[in-house]
């Protein structure tokens, strides 16, 4: 598409006219137009511009001088818009569509109320419930700016304060915090402005009527509303920012039992219902199966922990913030019940040629399919066919961004390469391996020192290795090597619920022996192997557990220099494991299993009241630095503890 004329928009403006300062709506969706394209001048003839369609081009900016004061409704949906900040030219506007740019995030939704007083609908949703966010993050802003300004003056002589304005911008930024992580880049972005106005009135404090003035009919929709009161566990509808749906929140800490009194608290910041059918309190029976934390893929931010966290449990894919509770994104699929979900980060090429780093969550379940949730930007991007029958887990490659490997009822582990998606964000997914099982895979695990070459999975019938290096010949492989954890008649064929790498070598897993937790060596029982199909695993300790005979309760680590292994249980307590000394130097193998560090009662009485008197824990994840806590129930509960 080369650049606009007037001609073209006489054709596709309505009404027809021969003069464009008639024309009140503009259709110039799907032209691929690039941004250079939109002629200001040519634009601003538009005097009576009220709609205008600029979906499904190419578009990675707006000019910020097109002259549509008048324009009501815009639509910019399926394009490659990075930024927002240009809308604040159309300052009457009520509509606005901007599905389908990746490349935009939760920050931009809020600088979009910000920038548009008059805004009363995003995507097609009431934007009242943003505007109330946005409004709240101001005032807390505001408040923080000014203390840091008082701070920061009274540390200087009267001869330099002149000259500091600028460094106390650069210092407001850098040291003003408030909220979730996810939403940093509109904080920072408002500190700066709030800084820079504050400096500029001399120090005068910012009145919070900076925000700009809502119309009568948005403000009404933001009263506040009665929440809802109460709070279970085997067409796409977009991700959209959603406010939380809080249980009950407790400021005392959790009843903590264990054998070392020093270890520090877990405080339980927040209890959540957010995939109950229909958002009804009384749903107790929609199952929640499977979270994982988002990694903090940002450059500069090495070793980083995240503190989103994703969950996934009847029809909907959940992303939450732990610090402040607030469901960030809701994906529902009708019809189908997520079991898994995985995190991965892409490096996609826009038109342009600028490289841009996204979150992808892939999330599977029922229906034997993967979808691709690109979750910042709030859509699908893709689905994959992977399996006739329901996927059990994901997992992602340590090692390859790209490789998925999924695990199904069909007794299949197959390995996807997503590949990088193109200009249009869509992905044509490869099956390079076809692993099988005799029995259902339930857990997946990379060997850690060697994540290319095998594959670990726990099964119903057992614990298995597999072969998985790209360069052998054959596509379809069977099972290397099954473990085994005892001796006797009985010693294979038991089922393993529970799989996870504590370090690159230490291996803890569950499910072969009631009532405990298995840590083994993987390079110490690797060595012995030679030609046999079955191994004996080199135990070096084993952890105390809850006796039960039910199965299902997924244990996790953190082994980023944690060594913290976690498991929940059938009365709802956490338990919790340093086994940091195993690591460094595994003692003789004890008669008796080592007894939890810790072991995490939930508080009550519940908000609950009589509804929920016993609950599951089915799921505990921790992100890698054991910050943030993250526990699924049988009672449709998402339960978030921080440590103190």
């Amino acid at each position: 598409m080369g650049p606009l004329s007037a001609r073209l928009l006489m054709q596709r403006g309505r009404p027809k006219s021969d003069r464009l300062g008639k024309i009140r709506s503009l259709d110039l969706s799907g032209l691929k137009l690039l941004s250079e394209h939109l002629d200001p001048k040519l634009l601003s003839r538009l005097k009576q511009l009220q709609e205008l369609d600029l979906s499904n081009n190419q578009l990675e900016t707006l000019p910020a001088n097109l002259g549509l004061s008048h324009l009501r409704v815009l639509r910019c949906a399926n394009n490659q818009l990075g930024d927002v900040t240009a809308l604040c030219q159309f300052p009457q506007l009520e509509e606005l569509s901007l599905e389908g740019n990746p490349f935009l995030t939760v920050s931009d939704n809020l600088k979009v109320s910000f920038l548009l007083p008059k805004l009363r609908k995003v995507n097609g949703k009431d934007a009242s419930s943003t505007c109330s966010q946005v409004e709240n993050l101001n005032r807390e802003l505001t408040s923080r700016v000014t203390a840091h300004w008082e701070k920061f003056k009274a540390a200087l002589s009267p001869e330099e304060a002149e000259k500091a304005q600028a460094d106390f911008v650069r210092s407001a930024v850098r040291d003003v915090r408030y909220g979730p992580e996810s939403l940093s880049e509109f904080t920072q972005w408002r500190v700066r402005m709030i800084s820079e106005e504050l400096v500029a009135s001399g120090g005068i404090q910012v009145q919070e009527a900076d925000i700009p003035e809502r119309p009568p009919k948005a403000t009404a929709a933001r009263e506040p509303r009665a929440k809802p009161a109460a709070l279970k566990r085997p067409d796409d509808t977009p991700l959209s920012l959603s406010p939380n749906k809080r249980v009950c929140t407790s400021s005392s800490s959790a009843h903590v039992e264990g054998s070392d009194g020093s270890q520090p608290t877990l405080e339980p910041l927040h209890f959540l219902q957010c995939h109950s059918k229909n958002n009804s309190p009384r749903d107790l029976e929609t199952q929640l199966w499977a979270c994982a934390f988002e990694p903090a893929w940002e450059e500069g931010q090495a070793g980083a922990t995240s503190q989103t966290v994703a969950t996934c449990g009847g029809e909907a894919v959940c992303v939450i913030d732990c610090q402040t509770g607030i469901v960030l994104h809701k994906y529902k699929a009708p019809g189908e019940e997520f079991f898994s979900v995985a995190w991965t980060a892409l490096t996609v090429v826009t038109q342009a040629g600028h490289k841009k780093r996204w979150s992808v969550l892939a999330a599977a379940g029922l229906r034997g399919l993967v979808r691709l949730l690109h979750v910042r930007a709030g859509f699908c991007c893709g689905v994959i066919r992977a399996h006739k029958k329901a996927i059990a887990t994901l997992c992602f490659s340590p090692t390859h961004e790209t490789h998925l490997f999924t695990a199904s009822y069909d007794k299949r582990i197959i390995l996807w390469d997503l590949g990088v998606p193109n200009h249009n964000y869509e992905f044509q997914a490869s099956q390079l391996l076809t692993l099988d099982t005799t029995s259902i895979p339930l857990r997946l695990c990379p060997v850690a020192s060697c994540p290319d070459t095998y594959l670990l999975a726990g099964c119903e019938g057992g614990c298995c290795c597999w072969d998985v290096r790209l360069d052998q010949p054959q596509k379809r492989r069977v099972c290397e090597v099954e473990f085994v954890f005892s001796e006797g008649a009985e010693a294979a064929g038991r089922r393993v619920d529970g799989l996870a790498f504590v370090n690159e070598d230490v291996v803890a897993s569950k499910g072969n022996s009631l009532g405990t937790i298995c840590l083994w060596s993987w390079s110490q029982t690797w060595v012995g192997r030679g030609k046999q199909s079955t191994l004996a695993v080199v135990v070096l300790a084993r952890l105390q557990w809850s006796p039960t005979k039910l199965a299902y309760f997924s244990l996790s680590t953190c082994p980023a220099g944690e060594g913290i292994v976690l498991c929940g249980d059938e009365e709802g307590n956490v338990w919790v494991y340093d086994v940091r000394h195993i690591l460094t130097q595994p003692p003789p193998l004890p008669a008796a299993p080592q007894a939890p560090t810790q072991i995490l009662k939930w508080p009550q009485p519940w908000a609950l009241g009589q509804m929920v008197t016993k609950t599951m824990v089915n799921m505990v994840v921790a992100n890698p630095t054991f910050t943030y806590l993250t526990a699924l129930t049988d009672s449709n509960i998402v339960a978030i503890w921080k440590r103190q």
